[in-house]
């Protein structure tokens, strides 16, 4: 099997391959580049693997004219940039002992001995600079099924790094076969170990949220999460019950994913917070909650939030009441978005100044939304 693609046969990525290779080293790509040609899906960094020891992969990769930067050197990761493209250089490892996410590591020369202290088996899949595939670990079977599975056993690849049990959930929604479930073994060995999660960042735990959430259907993963009891523990008081119908309320309309709109729907307990959340995002997440709960009609939510955020706060609304869109919302939507109220503060002066100017302003515009934006200045006044 062979991986084509203009991503492998680019002239700045062999660049760095031959680098390695004239030197005798092997030079192998690995990981999502590798599973996201073989899905056909698109290549985004490019991780290569290899036997040069770091400090050699530093001085060939000068050597043959690229820019070689030390990201995470002492782990064995040179990032080499080739025309301006950065490409992750990784020396083959093997953890000798680990410490949650922290492990002690020991370079080597064996494949077969870094792609078993990888995570999942679509994970550990290599490929040569001409594209031919290696897979020592059978992964290529569990990609075809659409099948995410720990490598060996999944507690010991958990206990690597407690992040994976949100990664787990986060490649089944991104590339699992959501008819034919999630893997048991994983799901229990993610339901004993939820302490673990306790010692994570919360920028680590906010980060792979939203990237679950932006998957095209979370929604199955994300209701294994809260059988497992893995979403109450990074999220108290979130409901995974309200994400399948918006997802399907998405489809309909064919709104694009949205992670905060997800987020909105989950609710929870200082979610802010627990996500490390940025301002914008913690008020654009308010905003959507207090717009879906209101009894704001489609035309006004529009005329008040514009379209985009008034259909975000629409699909809320129904998905959390389970009810329909309804057949006229999104033209309704539209129309509030672009009406004009017709009274000015100038017009009501000078009878009206200071907070009477305001109030009696208020007063009018709250009529004229009432009447579906029908009546006129002439009317109000």
């Amino acid at each position: 099997m062979k991986l084509s693609g203009s991503w492998i046969t680019a002239p700045a990525t062999q660049a760095v391959c031959a680098a390695l290779t004239e030197a005798g080293h092997q030079a192998l790509f690995v990981g999502g580049c590798v599973r996201n040609a073989l899905l056909g899906i698109p290549v985004g960094d490019i991780d290569i693997a290899t036997d040069a020891l770091p400090q050699a992969v530093m001085q060939l990769a000068a050597d043959a004219g690229l820019k070689p930067v030390p990201t995470g050197i002492d782990h064995g990761t040179v990032t080499v940039v080739s025309d301006g493209t950065p490409h992750e250089v990784t020396t083959f490892r093997e953890d000798v002992d680990t410490f949650g996410r922290h492990a002690r590591v020991a370079f080597g020369t064996d494949l077969h001995a870094d792609a078993r202290r990888r995570d999942f088996t679509m994970n550990a899949l290599y490929a040569r600079p001409d594209g031919t595939v290696i897979d020592p670990l059978g992964g290529i079977d569990d990609l075809i099924a659409r099948r995410v599975r720990f490598i060996g056993d999944g507690a010991t690849r958990i206990k690597e790094d407690y992040l994976r049990i949100l990664r787990f959930f986060r490649f089944h929604a991104c590339y699992g076969d959501a008819e034919a479930g999630l893997d048991p073994d994983a799901l229990a060995a993610c339901a004993t170990h939820l302490g673990g999660l306790a010692g994570l960042s919360r920028e680590r735990v906010g980060a792979e949220m939203r990237k679950l959430l932006a998957a095209p259907d979370p929604a199955p993963s994300v209701a294994a999460m809260q059988m497992t009891g893995v979403l109450s523990t990074i999220l108290p008081g979130a409901d995974a019950r309200p994400l399948a119908p918006l997802v399907h309320l998405e489809s309909e309309t064919n709104t694009a994913p949205n992670a905060l709109r997800r987020l909105a729907a989950l609710g929870g307990e200082g979610i802010s917070d627990r996500l490390r959340l940025s301002r914008a995002e913690a008020r654009r997440l308010a905003l959507l909650r207090n717009g879906a709960s209101s009894t704001m009609p489609p035309a006004e939510l529009g005329y008040r939030y514009g379209v985009t955020d008034g259909m975000d706060m629409l699909l809320l609304r129904a998905a959390l009441l389970d009810t329909p869109l309804g057949p006229k919302a999104s033209e309704t939507l539209e129309r509030g978005a672009t009406a004009t109220f017709p009274v000015k503060p100038a017009d009501l002066m000078p009878g009206y100044t200071g907070p009477a100017l305001g109030q009696k302003l208020q007063e009018l515009e709250d009529r004229w939304i009432a009447s579906c934006f029908t009546l006129s200045r002439e009317d109000l006044l």
